[in-house]
């Protein structure tokens, strides 16, 4: 069976799938958020500063950074548990199912897809930073940086875990079944997962067509999943990305602000970077992966047909 036939072996009426995109909501966006209210309120004593600081970015109260990042992924680490919850005991199969079609999960794909693609970012990230030395400031501080590298190793794959097993995992698996086909899921869930993105800052700035980036990372990841039938390599792909973007260079006007090696202090531009991961490095990226996994019939396997396969029931 194909990864996305793996939703097959569970629960698949509309109905599920309501319960579970509502509970997922409740623990992400309203449960999760409240440990972030907590932090808000302790640094702030007036009503007024934090209501404004809600409707913008709560660091502006002047919360640590790294106290900011890990409540940030605390919200993402408690949907990713109520994601789980959900496939367990609403669709009724196992959590597996979700992640990969193969046996078990392939760790080893995971850990080649995060440092093969954690150095080629690390590599592309400090050559713009020596290329450009007049917008960079160094910024490294011993313990604010060790703190920071220690909270993106160990947390921030939660953060990336959660959103690659809700779009390339458990939407991908949904829309397969509901449309029958692949390359309609893999198109929904690359719009929607930048469109998520689209209340970032950055998109504030640089305007809609940092769109092109988002959806272009989406795609990359899905068509990584659909190739490769498992989340493996985007879990991978996707926590290298992060860590890197965390620890390396940080600005004033990203999503992530942390106590970064450098701090890029250059005015907001649309420039070459952008648009460098989604034409050239992904595509290198997939060549790599396909040579190295043997990947074949890509027609077949991101326009093909879905068909419900016969489903032996098995305990969850």
């Amino acid at each position: 069976m194909n990864f996305i036939q793996q939703a097959y072996k569970g629960k698949n009426e509309w109905y599920h799938y309501f319960a579970a995109i509502l509970l997922v909501f409740v623990g992400w966006q309203i449960i999760g958020i409240i440990p972030l209210v907590i932090g808000a309120v302790l640094h702030s004593s007036d009503l007024g500063e934090l209501m404004e600081a809600a409707g913008n970015n709560f660091m502006t109260l002047g919360i640590d950074k790294n106290l900011f990042l890990f409540l940030m992924i605390l919200m993402f680490a408690l949907g990713l548990l109520t994601l789980i919850l959900c496939v367990k005991y609403i669709h009724r199969r196992k959590v597996k199912t979700l992640i990969t079609s193969r046996n078990k999960v392939d760790w080893k794909r995971f850990w080649f897809a995060l440092l093969l693609w954690g150095g080629i970012a690390s590599l592309v990230t400090l050559a713009g930073v020596f290329l450009m030395p007049e917008n960079i400031i160094a910024n490294f501080k011993p313990i604010p940086f060790f703190t920071l590298l220690a909270v993106s190793v160990l947390f921030l794959p939660l953060q990336t875990s959660f959103e690659e097993l809700l779009f390339r995992g458990y939407f991908m698996q949904g829309f397969g079944t509901w449309f029958k086909n692949r390359w309609l899921p893999l198109i929904l869930t690359s719009v929607i997962f930048g469109l998520m993105h689209g209340a970032n800052p950055e998109v504030e700035k640089l305007g809609y067509i940092s769109m092109v980036f988002y959806i272009g990372t989406g795609l990359f990841y899905g068509i990584t999943t659909l190739m490769d039938e498992g989340t493996e390599l985007a879990l991978g792909l996707h926590a290298a990305n992060n860590i890197i973007v965390a620890i390396l260079v940080t600005t004033d006007w990203t999503a992530f602000q942390t106590d970064a090696l450098y701090i890029d202090t250059s005015e907001p531009s649309v420039g070459f970077e952008m648009f460098l991961p989604v034409f050239v490095l992904y595509p290198l990226m997939l060549l790599i992966f396909s040579r190295k996994y043997g990947w074949k019939n890509w027609q077949e396997k991101l326009l093909g047909r879905i068909e419900k396969p016969f489903i032996k029931e098995e305990s969850f």
